[in-house]
Parts: structure tokens; sequence; C-alpha cells
């Protein structure tokens, strides 16, 4: 490896030595890197194969993905002995724990270096070896920057030179994150660590697409085959052997199911013992005489063909015989992709399988790992009711909420440390060029790609479907007017944002669906089953919020006719003139919010009188709403805040554009802005729940929060701001969308990157999973709005 840097420390040339830097060249500072401040991870990393190597490359990349201009990520590679691997750019330093006098020399270039505020230490004590703790040791007292410290080993029951080592590092350190609650209770209660240093952010996992499990297995080779797997670097804590012991008695009840032992053998035990303990779990297939049941794939395998391994996976079996185990990713993995799982009784499983999803089995018991996986392979629902609680417990940990998490932490220790030293260094300048020391500067969330892959997956030939089951299409749901009006509005704005003429034919089939579904009189029907059949519940249900939503939609589409056919435009114009006679008879107040847009949009196209004037009847009915409820304290429509609200005051400003009417401009004004005051706060947006209203003279109860009413706040923000030019407003647009990418009261995502979805609703605890189409619509909605410049 190409050395880049030498120095030299302490008062002779016997006590000198080298800290390397990565072989790759030193990454230059930009002027903007200089207002950032810098967050240093010490790990192993790859290439060096070690499941803390994945594990910090996959955080790394979890935070540049999720946050833009906050901070600066770089590492210090660990190192044992001289491995001369070729480290990315981001590998600032390589120490070899092997010489452990460098943690002196890296502690002091950290003092140094002005731009390093705080350190994230990923722990493990079989890092340093053999007089390495006690150096290990004097690196942490050197250190002055903060040190946050991540215990991947947490053991309960310490003697006495652990427990001082581990208080030692504590002490010395500003923060702790284990991965599990019980490790939290273990330092809390084994070691007297104070709570309030300790942090619990759980392993990161991988989203995945959760692909059709026949198809993978068809794609694998496995068709027909029930499919145990385990998975991981091979040692003999895995204990796989236990399994081999069980396969006998599973087999001559399922003579079809295939084990899958997945991963090379651990390279650290390569190094001591060869491939003997591989060997030794081959001897034993044969034994038994499994050859035609048990595959081993030995190779460490791309992350994405390790998913769908683990997709196309029955049951997960994970046989770990070290009860003090706190934690492993190959399980956390294993529940990402929703794998109904069978474990030993390791705290990790212990705290994650509680409430049915899945089975803990006694180490070493190969009679109850055999009798779990036969009872799973006979039940198909309670096989399928594992796997969707699993990925319920699971989605928290998603590496996205990690990254939240792990950057709140870092951003708040910064921001208590910079403060201490704002004398000395770490000034830098705010957009407006005014003073702003850099542990002021927020964290801000980074814009996802556009992504159009669950709205295709949603969408037929007919029209888009109404729900989905996670992120699968739910055929029998059918379709409603709603969705499919929503899903031409996006796809409308994603075309004038992109010109992909892919669009057109979308938003073809959608204009085809709501002509499908006007009746004679002109009106609207909103729900369609699959065999495109108007349902029950159209005669249940009022429907005129579903038909203003066609009417907004109508008129979005007409107002992009420069750019659209002539066909698509013709077509919406004559259904649109259909639904004039009967707009007289509407009174629900967002109905006719969405239908003064509608003819607002239309409008732009070609200026219509008899537009104009239903648009001011419609806007009288609500400035007359206003006038009768509203008083000092309370200016809005109704006595109650419901859902898509912000649509009433923006319905008011767009018949004020139409008509120029100055009431409608300031009663829009006024009662949005006494929404935005209801709906925002100091830390982000708070959405009205959709489990109680606010009433007038109460308070709003929390929870139950619906992206749609993220999107419809976002385009109403949109229009006051281009009429007002108020600042706040053009800062609430990120405020709000920001809502979708964790800044909520979970802190959680709610946009679903990996399929383009997005979760269906913010509770109290958790994200609802399924990804349907209002939903993903109104995320995709909000999305395109932000583009706008």
């Amino acid at each position: 490896m190409k050395i880049e840097s030498l120095k030299y420390w302490g008062k002779s040339a016997e006590n000198a030595f080298i800290l390397r830097t990565s072989a790759k060249k030193q990454i230059t500072r930009t002027p903007d890197r200089e207002l950032l401040p810098e967050f240093l991870f010490i790990t192993s990393y790859p290439p060096r194969e070690c499941g803390i190597a994945t594990y910090s490359l996959d955080l790394f990349k979890a935070l540049n993905t999720q946050f833009r201009n906050s901070f600066y990520l770089r590492i210090c590679a660990l190192e044992t002995g001289v491995s001369n691997l070729r480290y990315p750019e981001e590998v600032k330093f390589v120490v070899d724990t092997q010489d452990p006098r460098r943690f002196q020399a890296l502690a002091l270039q950290i003092n140094d270096d002005p731009h390093i505020q705080v350190v994230l230490l990923q722990h493990e004590f079989g890092f340093f070896e053999n007089e390495g703790e006690d150096l290990f040791m004097a690196f942490m007292d050197t250190v002055k920057k903060p040190v946050v410290v991540v215990f991947h080993t947490v053991l309960p029951g310490p003697d006495e030179a652990l427990k001082n080592k581990v208080v030692h590092i504590v002490k010395a350190g500003a923060a702790v994150i284990v991965m599990t609650f019980n490790s939290a209770q273990v330092l809390e209660q084994d070691y007297g660590i104070d709570p309030d240093k300790i942090n619990v952010i759980p392993h990161g996992t991988h989203l995945v697409p959760h692909l059709d499990k026949d198809l993978l297995k068809e794609k694998y080779g496995f068709t027909n085959k029930r499919i145990l797997s385990t998975f991981g670097l091979l040692g003999s804590g895995k204990n796989i052997e236990i399994t081999l012991n069980a396969l006998p008695r599973i087999i001559s009840r399922h003579p079809d199911t295939l084990f899958l032992i997945i991963g090379k053998t651990h390279p650290g035990v390569v190094r001591l013992e060869g491939e003997k303990y591989r060997q030794m779990l081959e001897a034993r297939v044969h034994e038994l005489n499994l050859q035609d049941h048990v595959e081993f794939i030995n190779k460490y395998l791309p992350l994405e063909d390790l998913l769908e391994y683990l997709q196309l996976t029955d049951i997960y079996l994970f046989t770990s015989k070290d009860p003090n185990q706190a934690v492993s990713g190959t399980f956390a993995y294993a529940m990402s992709c929703a794998c109904p799982i069978i474990s030993t009784p390791i705290p990790h499983a212990l705290e994650m399988l509680t409430e049915g999803e899945g089975i803990i089995v006694d180490f070493q018991n190969f009679k109850q790992i055999s009798d779990g996986v036969n009872l799973l392979l006979d039940d198909d629902a309670l096989r399928n009711s594992l796997s969707m609680n699993s990925l319920q417990k699971i989605l928290p940990t998603a590496w996205e909420n990690s990254a939240i998490a792990h950057a709140r932490l870092l951003h708040r220790i910064g921001r208590q440390a910079a403060r201490v030293d704002l004398a000395r260094h770490n000034l830098s300048q705010n957009s407006n060029g005014t003073s702003l020391p850099a542990a002021e500067i927020p964290l801000r969330y980074r814009l996802p790609e556009i992504n159009l892959k669950h709205v295709k997956a949603m969408t037929t030939d007919f029209g888009m479907l109404q729900f989905s089951k996670i992120n699968q299409p739910d055929i029998d749901s059918g379709y409603t007017l709603d969705d499919n009006a929503r899903a031409m509005i996006a796809m409308c704005m994603h075309f004038e944002l992109t010109g992909n003429t892919e669009d057109i034919a979308a938003i073809g089939t959608y204009l085809s669906f709501i002509a499908f579904c006007q009746q004679p009189a002109g009106d609207f029907l909103n729900y369609v089953d699959f065999n495109h059949q108007f349902t029950r519940q159209n005669g249940r249900t009022n429907l005129e919020d579903s038909n203003g939503r066609a009417i907004w939609a109508l008129g979005f589409l007409i107002s992009k006719s420069p750019l659209l056919p002539e066909a698509l435009i013709d077509t919406a114009k004559d259904i649109l003139t259909r639904t004039l006679p009967g707009m007289i008879a509407i009174h629900s107040p967002r109905a006719m919010a969405f239908m003064i847009k509608g003819l607002y949009y239309a409008n732009l196209d070609t200026l219509s009188t008899e537009r104009s004037l239903l648009i001011g009847m419609l806007a009288n009915r609500l400035v007359q709403m206003y006038q009768h409820e509203s008083e000092p304290g309370w200016q809005w429509f109704e006595s109650y805040l419901t859902y898509a609200n912000s649509i009433l005051p923006e319905a008011l400003l767009c018949a004020w554009q139409d008509t120029g009417e100055p009431t409608f401009r300031r009663i829009g004004k006024i009662s949005f802005d006494f929404l935005l005051s209801h709906t925002f706060h100091e830390n982000g947006i708070k959405l009205i729940s959709n489990k109680s209203w606010l009433k007038k003279g109460g308070e709003a109860q929390p929870f139950g929060e619906q992206p749609i009413d993220v999107a419809y706040t976002l385009l109403a923000i949109r229009r006051f701001y281009e009429v007002f030019q108020e600042e706040a407003y053009a800062e609430k647009i990120d405020t709000a969308f920001n809502w979708f990418l964790g800044n909520n009261h979970l802190h959680q995502i709610i946009y679903n990157p990996c399929t383009g979805g997005c979760y269906d609703g913010l509770e109290e605890h958790n994200v609802n999973l399924n990804q349907g189409a209002e939903s993903t619509l109104s995320y995709l909605m909000a999305r395109l709005n932000v583009e706008i410049k």
C-alpha cells in the first residue's frame, strides 16, 4: 500500500511510527466541506471481510443517502496486521491493531483536526487483543473530541477486570450505543452505567422489495422445494450441526425440504484452523444421508443475491450456541426478508420474537428444532402470520431509520461539543452570509430519486388498483375513481417535469377509467371491482368528494394542453363539460373545493364564463361557511378540523386567482395561516389525527397521520408562496416533505425508497406497512411538488 504521509510522535526516532492514510488520494476539501462538521468512524471496513465492516459500510451509505449538506463522514479502518487492502476514498486513516501505538498517534491527529467533531467507534474486544487493550484505553483517555462507542458485544455477569474496562471506556466516551434493550439493561444493572448515557439503536436492516417466493425459487432452481436456510460467515459458534441432526425428522414428514447453508468460512477461522468446521459439516451430511437435502453456498454473496435467497426461504434457522451473543446481523436480515424464524434464545431473539414473530428453541435441542419446522411447514396460515409480524417488528430497524437515529445522536453531541469550543474553531456561514456556527447547522434530508416503480406495479390496463399487501398489488381490492384521479394528476406533473413519453399512456389509462365511471347525468361512481363492475359500496357512501377529485384531475389535465396530445385534452373537456350542470347541487365543502381547483385549472387553458360563475358560486358558499363558524381564535369554515383541510383555503385562493374577488384572497390567507398554526411546530409538521378530529375549543389528539394530508398541505403551501412570496411558506415546504423522510414523531421513514411506495399511515407506535395507491400517489405528488424551483 502506498504510504501517503508520515508523522513522527514522541521525543526520539526510536519512538517514531507511521500513521497510514488511505491508498486513495486524500479528498480535497471544498469550500462547502469547510462549513460542515466531520464525523469519523473508527471501525473495520470493506474490503476487509468482517460483520462489523459490513455493518459500518451499510451505516455509512445510509447516512449519506438520507442526509445532505449536514456533515461529512470519514473512516479510520482497523486492520489486524498489514493486509495491503485497497480502501475506498472515504477512508481517511488506516490503523493496524497489532501495532497499538498507532492509537496514540490517531488520538493526537484527531485532536489537531478542527474538522472532526465527533468520533463513532465500533467496539469489539476482539479488535484489541493482548497489550492492545491497555493502549486502546489510553487512546480513549487521550482523545479530546467526543467519542460515541458502539458496543457490539455486552457480556452479562462480568468479572471485575471486564467491568472495569467497560466502565473506563464508557466514562471516557460521550455516549454509548447498544443494539438491544437487553444490552442496555445489562450495562445499567451489571456495569452500573448511567442510563442517560445509553442509546439503543437496533442493528440496521435492508428494505427489500418482497418479491414473489415461487418466482425466486424458480430462478435459483428450487422449484417445489421447502427451503430452510441459515447464513453468515461460518464458524463453530453457528452450531449448524444441530440443524443437520434435526433434518431426518423433518424430511420424514416433508421430503421436499432443502436446507441452504449460505456463506463462506470466516477469514479468522480459516487463518486459525482452515476449513475444518465446514469439512465436519459436510461429513455429517454424508453420515445422515442428507446429500439431497442440504446445499452449501460457499461464497460471500452480493447483497442483492443474499436478500433474494432470504426472500425465497420458508423458514430461517438461527442456532447460535452462545447465550451471550447480544445481537446478530444475520438474524435481523432474515426478519427484514419476512422469514419466519426458529432461533435459540440469544438476547436479540428474546427481544425480537415476543409477539408471534417466531419460535424460540432451547440451545442444542434438535428435537425442538424439528418440531418447530414441522409445525410451520404444516400450517401455511401460521407461517404467514409469523412472516407479517416479523416485518412489522423489524421495519423500525431499516438502515434509513438507523441513519436517522445515528444522525440525531451525533448531531446533538456535536452541537454540545462545538458550542463549548465555538471560540476556537468551527465557524461557518449560513445561506444568508451571516455567521453561523457549525454546531447550529441543521440536519438536512436528501431528496430521494423520483421512482415510479410501485405506481406502475399498481396500474393495470384498466386503471390503478386501490390497495396493496405490503408492496404487492391487491387485485381483490379493485379500483376507485379517487385513486385514478390522483394518479392522473401525478402523472401529468411527472410528464411536465420529465417529458417521459411513457407517462402519456398512463395518463390515457387513468382518463379512460374516469370516463368509465361517469354516469349519464354527468356525475361519477367511485368503486369498481376487478371484474370492472360497480360495487354496492357506491350506494352506501357519499360520493361528492370523489366527484370533486375527478373534476380537479380533469381540469389539471386540461391545463397541460400545450404539452399533451389533443385527443386527451378533448376527452377531458368533454367529460368535464358534462359535469357542470350538476355542480350547483354540491354542498360538501371539500367537494366544492376540489371542483373550484378543477375549474380554475381548466380556465388556464381557455377562459370560460360559465366555469368562472361556478367558481364564484362555490367559493361564496365556502365564504358563508367561514363567516358562520369563524370567531376570535377559530378562523375556519367548520367547527372542527378534519381531513384534507388545506384544500379549503387553497380553493379560495384559486377562486381569487380566477375571479379577482378580494374576499376570497383575504379569507383564504387567514384560514390557511390558522390551519398552519395547528399543524406546524418548532420541529416539524404534526397532522390532524384521523382518529379524533380537532374540535373548536378542544385540543388536537396525537397520532393517526396520513400521507394524503401532507401532500395536500404541500400543494397548498406552494400556491400560497407563489401568491404571497412569504419566506415562511417556502420553509414549510421542506419541513412538511421531511415528514415522509423521517422528521415525524417516530423518526421513521414513511416513503419506501426500495419499492417506490409509501406506507399507508403513521400510528402511535408503528408505521402501517401496506403501500396502497392513495399513500403512494400522495407521496409522488408531494415529491414532484418539492422538485419545482
